[in-house]
Parts: C-alpha cells; structure tokens; sequence
C-alpha cells in the first residue's frame, strides 16, 4: 500500500535514505551522506512524500516537491528490485503531468530504472556538493 508519509514514518524513511545512499552510491563517502541526515530531516517534511508499507513495514518512499521534482525515490536495500520503487514512481506519475530528477551517471542501476520508465536524459552536470557527474532526466504524461 502507497500512503503519505506521517511524522512517526521519519525515523524509518532517514533509515532507507542513509541506507540506499550508501549502497547505490559506492563512489561517494559514506560520511558525506552520515553528515547530510540532519539537513535531509529537516528539508523531507517540506515535501510531499509517500511510503509504501506492507504488513506495517516501510520498505521505500518517494519524496516530491513543487514543480513535479522527485528529490528522491529510495528502497530499502532488503527490498530493492521486488517492485516498490515502480510503484512509487507510478504513483507520482499519476499525481503528475511531468517529472523530473537528478540521478548520479555512476549509478548505473539507478539510470536504467528510469529509462525503462519512460524518463529521458536532458542533461549532463557536475554535482556541486560531490564533484560526480549527474544526469537531469525528464518524463512526460504527453
């Protein structure tokens, strides 16, 4: 089941994003996402987000903010490739007419799983914060 996150769902949603970083980002410190979770706590209420939980479980949450902008998808490392991440993105695609996101070029899994969603590459940048390439990927309902 999709549902909006509530405050008590914080502490697991901080678990799954400093979990998923670190995996799906090898390339990048483990401290640099560590020194994040403070501020990725306080932006995350200010969006709107949606979990997905089975049998009182959170097992991922997508985070979305004004403009169609997906701040983040993550699973729980546990739970990855079992169909979660799809189902939360079709649940922002159907809330939105158009999405867009930034996702690291190093994180070749993560690049796929958009394609094969329908979003395409529009461009190529260097992350400020790490000094890793990141694409700017775009879907459209259209």
């Amino acid at each position: 089941m999709i549902r909006s996150m509530e405050m008590a769902d914080l502490d697991r949603v901080m678990e799954i994003w400093l979990e998923a970083n670190k995996q799906g980002h090898p390339f990048i410190p483990g401290s640099y996402w560590a020194d994040n979770v403070p501020l990725v706590r306080e932006l995350l209420p200010q969006a709107e987000v949606w979990v997905e939980e089975t049998e009182g479980s959170i097992g991922g949450f997508i985070g979305i903010v004004e403009g169609g902008f997906v701040a983040g998808l993550f699973v729980a490392v546990n739970r990855q490739s079992s169909g979660i991440g799809k189902a939360l993105l079709e649940h922002g695609k159907a809330r939105y007419p158009a999405l867009g996101l930034h996702v690291y070029a190093e994180n070749e899994r993560a690049v796929r799983f958009y394609q094969k969603n329908g979003f395409v590459q529009s461009e190529e940048m260097v992350n400020e914060d790490t000094g890793h390439r990141e694409y700017a990927m775009n879907w459209s309902r259209a």
